[in-house]
């Protein structure tokens, strides 16, 4: 039998204002730095005085650095507190932005991205805060949102950097991501509770650290820079192989050590390996797309026959929707988990995402086919993102929330760099002849993007099929109160 909702008392209510604001834009100033200057990489290019190829390494280092720490900052919060690993992970976002700022060299900027992307911890920590500290009946609600604010921030940082270059040099955006990083550390610090909840059993692993850091190093330097090195070039073959080994030999380490980084038996319950399986899909659909509407919407059509010649701006404004679509996401995810379960938001997620991609791929010469198209999308990540902790976090004990919830970030960035690889790979695999030095991929080539990223937003809907259905605790009860709506409950843990 279900029980319902205790009420909401005054103390919870003012819990809930004071600590999901600040946690939402922690995770939104992350999403936006790491977003933002995708599309104006070759213009960065030609400002820093590099090559295409070299460029790159903005994206690829941010990735790297995300991938590797999102995980540490997870468990370190899960052993000694998480709020103190927030704030470490946006000291991090804010060092790297105030370092892009004063910095003109390529290398320095490099060495600044790899400091933003210690914000990636905060969606695991900040997550397990929400957990925490919030009334049972708003923890699903306050997930959905932090969740969903990974889309909001990422479609929104689009916008930005065509905005601030309108007006101002590349360094504004660099800017903004120290203006995001300083409110956020300021509203953490003051509004978020010191938390209670630490693995006090747990230790270090530091061989396990090392050895994750390594195998995810080698396989994001090769799947970032294959398109470059060539696939079947001894570089890129050559980390594939690093990679597999140290990861064999990271579960290993896992299965043996007395601590683990990773509970490597967590990390094989269905709910959670299928649910990791389907953000790295997700990861890759949603990272891709963004580049390939991105690029498409840029293309100049005069020369082409396709495409809008849209400015960087034009380019962000098309991709808005997305934001507004998985804002819409947040509450309703919450809702749809705290009546049916995660399965539902998750399948609609997939299958909505692959409407969108497959809609472009038969639907593409006006502009209003990718502000529908963009608004679907960001929709079905909305409603994917809000999904998968609630999948994590009813299958896991509350003191490993922390690593649970970061693996699962861990797997959506890989899945974003195989993501924007592929779809790199199928433009640049299919280009046309034109009367200037540029090779520009063919409409076919954007076609076939399009069908890819619809299969691979398919598969991710089909993945909770393969998960034992969680079923809430309670029931909630819809009334007037809308600040309740959507708030669900804490989700019963199972062996799935």
């Amino acid at each position: 039998m279900s029980e319902a909702p205790q009420p909401t008392t005054a103390a919870e209510k003012q819990s809930s204002a004071r600590v999901l604001p600040a946690l939402i834009l922690a995770m939104l100033s992350f999403s936006v730095v790491q977003t933002a200057v995708v599309p104006i990489l070759p213009s960065l290019a030609k400002e820093l005085s590099v090559s295409g190829s070299s460029i790159t390494w903005l994206m690829t280092a941010n990735l790297l650095s995300a991938a590797v720490l999102t995980p540490l900052l997870g468990r370190f919060g899960d052993l000694r507190g998480r709020k103190p690993m927030l704030l470490i992970s946006l000291t991090g976002l804010v060092a790297g932005s105030a370092l892009a700022v004063s910095t003109h060299s390529f290398t320095w900027l490099v060495v600044a991205r790899v400091l933003q992307g210690a914000g990636g911890g905060v969606l695991p920590l900040a997550i397990s805060i929400v957990r925490d500290e919030l009334p049972k009946q708003k923890v699903t609600g306050g997930v959905a949102a932090i969740s969903a604010s990974m889309g909001v921030g990422s479609g929104l940082g689009l916008v930005a950097t065509g905005l601030l270059l309108e007006h101002w040099s590349y360094k504004s955006i660099f800017w903004m991501g120290l203006a995001f990083g300083l409110l956020a550390v300021a509203l953490v610090a003051f509004r978020v509770p010191s938390d209670p909840v630490t693995d006090k059993e747990g230790g270090a692993d530091p061989l396990g650290a090392i050895t994750l850091a390594g195998w995810l190093s080698a396989l994001l330097v090769a799947v970032s820079q294959g398109n470059t090195w060539g696939w079947t070039s001894t570089k890129t073959l050559g980390l594939f192989a690093v990679a597999a080994v140290v990861a064999l030999i990271w579960g290993v380490i896992e299965v043996k050590v007395k601590h683990p980084l990773v509970d490597m038996k967590m990390m094989s319950r269905p709910a959670v390996a299928f649910t990791n399986l389907a953000g790295l899909l997700i990861g890759f659909g949603m990272y891709g797309s963004f580049m390939v509407i991105s690029n498409f919407a840029q293309t100049p059509e005069k020369l082409t026959h396709y495409g809008f010649t849209a400015t960087v701006l034009h380019a962000g404004v098309m991709l808005l929707p997305s934001a507004l679509g998985s804002m819409v996401a947040a509450p309703l995810g919450a809702l749809l988990i705290a009546r049916r379960g995660p399965r539902l938001p998750l399948v609609l997620g997939g299958v909505l995402g692959a409407v969108a991609m497959a809609y472009l791929a038969l639907r593409h010469s006006h502009e209003g086919d990718i502000y529908t198209a963009s608004a679907i999308f960001g929709l079905g990540i909305g409603l994917a993102f809000s999904a998968m902790p609630a999948y994590i976090n009813g299958a896991v004990p509350v003191e490993q929330s922390g690593i649970a919830n970061g693996m699962n970030a861990v797997l959506r960035t890989v899945g974003g760099a195989i993501g924007t690889a592929v779809m790199a790979a199928i433009l640049t695999g299919d280009t046309m002849k034109l009367p200037i030095p540029v090779l520009l991929p063919t409409l076919d080539a954007y076609k076939h993007a399009f069908w890819v990223a619809a299969a691979v937003c398919a598969g991710a809907g089909a993945v909770p099929f393969l998960i034992r259905t969680i079923k809430p605790t309670t029931t909630v009860a819809v009334g007037n109160d809308m600040a309740n709506l959507g708030s669900g409950p804490v989700l019963a843990k199972t062996d799935a």
